[in-house]
């Protein structure tokens, strides 16, 4: 098999092919509301894409924060079926992601960049979940790293 410069092996499939692929599918499903859903993720990874970033768990993970917080935010707001809309695209876009890492998982990977870093106490924090953040690979959401370093620095 003959490739051209720049063309990926066919055996690599980006999340954005695999939205392509789905919108498709949900097309011919007649199920518009997945097929706007859908849209809009391939539209924010392609963004991102022609931005220069290529990280498309991190844009995953945004989307569903986005979707999240709105749905809290119609809840709030006593707009129950508005609320229920943003919590499926959430789920949509988590069908996506990788899978969360344990408790665990976590613990140890924490461990790992402290022990790696040396950081003793809170002002190396920084130093710390810098670390940490690269070996989780958007494994988990910032914030439950957060909350592991503090925990094992504190």
């Amino acid at each position: 098999m003959v490739r051209r410069p720049g063309q990926l092996p066919s055996d690599v499939v980006t999340v954005a092919d695999r939205v392509k692929q789905d919108v498709v599918l949900a097309m011919k499903q007649g199920d518009k509301d997945r097929v706007q859903a859908l849209r809009l993720i391939l539209s924010e990874l392609q963004k991102a894409a022609k931005e220069g970033d290529g990280d498309e768990t991190a844009v995953l993970r945004r989307e569903r924060k986005r979707r999240q917080e709105s749905a809290r935010a119609f809840r709030d707001g006593g707009r129950a079926e508005l609320a229920t809309a943003e919590e499926t695209e959430a789920e949509i876009i988590g069908a996506y992601l990788p899978a969360e890492l344990s408790d665990e998982e976590l613990d140890s990977i924490v461990a790992e960049a402290i022990a790696e870093t040396g950081a003793v106490e809170m002002k190396q924090m920084g130093t710390a979940m810098k670390a940490a953040m690269a070996k989780v690979r958007g494994r988990a959401d910032g914030s439950r790293v957060v909350a592991k370093v503090n925990e094992a620095l504190g």
